[in-house]
């Protein structure tokens, strides 16, 4: 799917109260209620230092424990946001278990939290290391991937950021702690959308997929749609992903192969008519638009809130319209090259409304998965593996999978 730069839009006001003179300890407001307001001179209260705080940490989307290859992880983003005029040099963040007693989760410093963290909207994007150096009004997203016990996840989580101020003798190093986050709970167990392999799932969960960091806004709210997605191309023995001509799409493994409903549920949506492309890096049959990104597609509520979308698939093979209702296992299209593809494959995310991009997606789990190969990277060093047979989980972006 496309990537995007995020540049945030939203307004954001902060409001300074001065109070004139020493002898301003108490504040007498008329009408039937008074307000009184003490104030300490000399040694500031505990508290001022919290409100005095300059960096506004937010979690836009509370995360949820997903089972991925063996390990259970939270997968979300922190946006820090500097309210002062002056630089605030991020040296540490640590992502903290709320309960008592508190123990931390994740350290991200030096190269680690360079590159987790991304700085929308400056370009070009600074060098490593500058990237945590935050000038005035600006905002860093940090991208977190954090291991967490798949057992007994944490029900809520803090943030608690070392920042530098000044530079040589006039340092001042201090912590902040942010407010609770609480972690969602539930995760759909679905079926798998497609049959057989090996699949390859390419961009698949991984802390750094293009998917995974692909914060685009719509409607004025960046978010994630993408943030577990995986574009499922299917492999030979070898690793390649066709036989014989490279442009054409019948020459592609995973051409015409039948998408799945992966729940009972209800079409919300259904897009076709849109030509495919010929397959290469640069070689689209129609703009790139929000309404032509995921080419033919297919969205299914599958309820609890979620819906699986279903991209790029062949122009004239859907089977299901808007208001249908489908069944688990349901032949909803044909994979194609649609849209925003550079090669036939199925692009499968679950995310919390049916807006492709505009918005957050959701983890899930399978029964049961067979993993028979690896890949270093998108078709890079990809080998068969012995057979090992996962249960409730999805695939990362390493694995060839295998489905029933």
């Amino acid at each position: 799917m496309i990537v995007r730069p995020f540049a945030p839009t939203p307004r954001e006001c902060f409001v300074q109260l001065r109070l004139p003179t020493r002898a301003a300890r108490r504040i007498a407001l008329t009408g039937s209620k008074v307000a009184l307001l003490t104030l300490a001179f000399g040694r500031p209260h505990p508290a001022a230092a919290q409100i005095a705080s300059p960096l506004e940490l937010r979690v836009p989307n509370a995360p949820t424990a997903a089972s991925i290859d063996g390990r259970s992880i939270l997968a979300y983003e922190l946006h820090i946001t500097n309210f002062s005029a002056g630089a605030q040099n991020i040296r540490r963040v640590e992502v903290i278990d709320d309960a008592a007693p508190a123990r931390v989760l994740l350290t991200l410093e030096d190269t680690a939290l360079a590159n987790a963290m991304s700085r929308p909207g400056v370009s070009p994007p600074p060098a490593s290391v500058d990237r945590a150096r935050l000038g005035g009004g600006l905002r860093a997203v940090l991208f977190l991937w954090v291991p967490v016990s798949a057992g007994d996840p944490p029900s809520r989580i803090r943030h608690r950021l070392t920042i530098v101020t000044g530079v040589g003798d006039s340092a001042v190093t201090r912590t902040m702690t942010g407010g609770a986050v609480a972690v969602a709970t539930g995760i759909a167990t679905i079926a798998p959308p497609l049959r057989g392999g090996p699949w390859l799932a390419g961009n698949g969960p991984q802390s750094a997929s293009g998917h995974r960091r692909a914060l685009i806004p719509i409607d004025g709210t960046p978010a994630i749609a993408q943030r577990f997605a995986i574009d499922y191309v299917k492999l030979d023995t070898a690793g390649k992903s066709y036989s014989g001509d490279r442009l054409k799409n019948s020459s592609y493994y995973a051409h015409g192969v039948d998408a799945l409903a992966v729940a009972d549920g209800v079409v919300a949506a259904a897009k076709d008519s849109i030509p495919e492309n010929i397959p290469g890096e640069n070689s689209r049959a129609v703009p790139i638009t929000l309404e032509t990104v995921g080419g033919n597609h297919v969205i299914i509520d599958i309820g609890g809130g979620r819906y699986a979308f279903y991209a790029h698939l062949q122009p004239g093979s859907l089977r299901v319209k808007r208001g249908d209702r489908v069944r688990r296992g349901q032949v909803l299209g044909l994979v194609g090259n649609s849209g925003n593809s550079t090669e036939p494959h199925l692009h499968f995310h679950i995310s919390d409304s049916p807006s492709p991009l505009g918005s957050e997606g959701l983890p899930y789990v399978h029964e049961q998965l067979d993993v028979v190969g690896r890949c270093k990277a998108l078709f890079v060093q990809c080998a068969a593996t012995v057979l090992a047979t996962h249960r409730r989980e999805m695939p990362s972006g390493s694995m060839m999978v295998r489905y029933p």
